[in-house]
């Protein structure tokens, strides 16, 4: 009975996929925590070298605890049944986990350190608990108890760096955030447990690729918001509307690049992949480098709305480095939808790292444009590639079985790959195949006239009188 209770919280294949009004909620949550990343870059500027690296990455440690909290809340809500209550108590708390993780975010390396890490470790042990409790003696509890496990072992760095010196918190927390994702990479292995990596659950394909074009569409979503807060809080001026206007038709060429053909087909990709949690699990990655990439554009177009011709350092890194981040992973995501590499975002990402050390020397507000202009050609390029030509199917190469290595193939897996077959030694030589051209008895030749089929036909009757048997009164003999 206790089963049976706990099976109704996994997924069925009658439930809907599309996103509930719940997860929809707790994304505006993740609104407000991007723009608190964005503004924590921006606090560190201006800054070359050295500096700048050391600001990058710790604001990218901070970001990578956020997308962990989304990822694996998405994933929870692919696999059991988000209309449960269970799992809806799951989401809430997140939610609120993650809006305190926003609100100390800007400061989560000084003074917020300890809300930020309390946040986030009560998120990572307590929702795989809830999950455990809801399933009772159901046998698949025992994956969000690798979950709690591991986070249980991960919190002591999190708190230590939070409560000691502030010379250890960035390595005690890299070390402890590096743990959570090689646990989410390897399936949170335990000792007489095992493994249960995310790519191999069973989950609602559909869903999960909602979720991502989701959490893309919160990224632009907070690109507007920066936009709009950071113009409308200074003088109206020409140089300032100018760069106001190429930031919103960045945005905008962003997201038509994003969803041409590959953005729209992800949904069906996923439904059509023999193993969605492989593909799933590409994709999480893939969709982490096209967020980040919004997210430095957006800290890109702050910088120029505020000082169109400014040379404050370091602007280049995000108004170039930017949009070529989120052109490599869109080319990426072209590949695991149709198996295939985007030769336009592949021209459009070698321009912006050929015009880097030209746009260097120029005004922001220039390079802004020139980048629009880059954007435009790739979407450009799109149009005229995908003119006149039907909607492709999706044949993404991700979860396939792959060709063996090693030997040559031989037999079936020759005509399932391709290539030659080297024969055993004392092996015979395979016959010929027989023409398909059928006999005269309108017989495949394969079987009517091959020796084999002679040699092991039954033999025919001798002619001879047909004697009856006068008690059955059937032919005999």
């Amino acid at each position: 009975m206790a089963e049976q209770r706990g099976g109704g919280l996994l997924r069925m294949g009658v439930t809907s996929g599309r996103a509930t009004f719940l997860e929809l909620f707790f994304d505006l949550v993740f609104v407000f925590a991007l723009t608190r990343v964005s503004q924590r870059l921006i606090r560190d500027l201006p800054a070359t070298g050295r500096a700048l690296a050391a600001g990058v990455g710790k604001t990218l440690l901070l970001f990578l605890a956020l997308w962990l909290v989304w990822t694996i809340t998405t994933w929870l809500t692919s696999r059991y049944e988000p209309e449960r209550t269970a799992i809806q108590v799951v989401v809430v708390g997140s939610m609120f986990g993650s809006l305190v993780m926003g609100v100390a975010l800007p400061r989560a390396l000084e003074e917020r350190a300890l809300p930020f890490a309390l946040a986030y470790v009560s998120v990572m042990v307590l929702r795989p608990l809830v999950v455990v409790f809801a399933l009772r003696g159901h046998p698949r509890r025992t994956v969000p108890l690798r979950l709690a496990a591991w986070a249980a072992v991960t919190a002591l760095p999190w708190l230590l760096g939070a409560l000691g010196p502030a010379g250890l918190r960035v390595p005690l927390w890299t070390v402890a955030l590096a743990l959570d994702y090689v646990g989410l990479l390897t399936g949170w292995p335990l000792p007489r447990l095992g493994a249960a990596a995310a790519r191999g659950w069973r989950i609602a394909g559909e869903h999960l690729a909602e979720r991502y074009q989701q959490i893309f569409l919160i990224s632009l979503g907070e690109s507007i918001l920066v936009i709009g807060v950071t113009y409308s809080g200074k003088p109206f001026s020409g140089e300032s509307a100018g760069a106001f206007v190429v930031s919103f038709g960045t945005v905008a060429l962003l997201w038509r690049i994003y969803f041409h053909r590959a953005g729209h087909l992800l949904p069906a990709a996923l439904r059509l992949a023999p193993y969605p949690g492989r593909l799933g699990a590409s994709a999480a990655l893939t969709h982490l480098f096209i967020v980040l990439g919004v997210l430095a554009t957006a800290v890109g177009y702050e910088l120029v709305i505020v000082d169109p011709y400014g040379r404050e350092a370091g602007w280049l890194l995000f108004v170039v480095g930017g949009p070529a981040l989120f052109l490599a992973a869109r080319a990426r995501f072209e590949y695991e939808i149709f198996a295939r590499i985007s030769s336009s975002r592949v021209v459009g990402t070698v321009l912006l790292v050929l015009l880097a050390p030209l746009l260097a020397r120029a005004a922001p507000v220039l390079a802004l444009t020139v980048v629009a202009g880059v954007l435009a050609l790739v979407a450009g390029l799109d149009a005229l590639r995908s003119r006149g030509r039907p909607v492709e199917e999706p044949a993404s190469p991700i979860g396939r079985e792959r060709r063996p290595r090693g030997r040559r193939l031989s037999g079936r897996l020759r005509r399932r790959w391709g290539g030659t077959a080297r024969r055993a030694p004392g092996a015979r030589r395979p016959a010929r195949p027989s023409p398909s051209r059928p006999d005269r008895r309108g017989r495949p030749r394969s079987t009517a006239a091959s020796g084999w089929s002679r040699r092991c036909r039954a033999p025919r009757r001798p002619p001879g009188p047909v004697r009856r048997s006068p008690a059955a009164g059937v032919p005999s003999g």
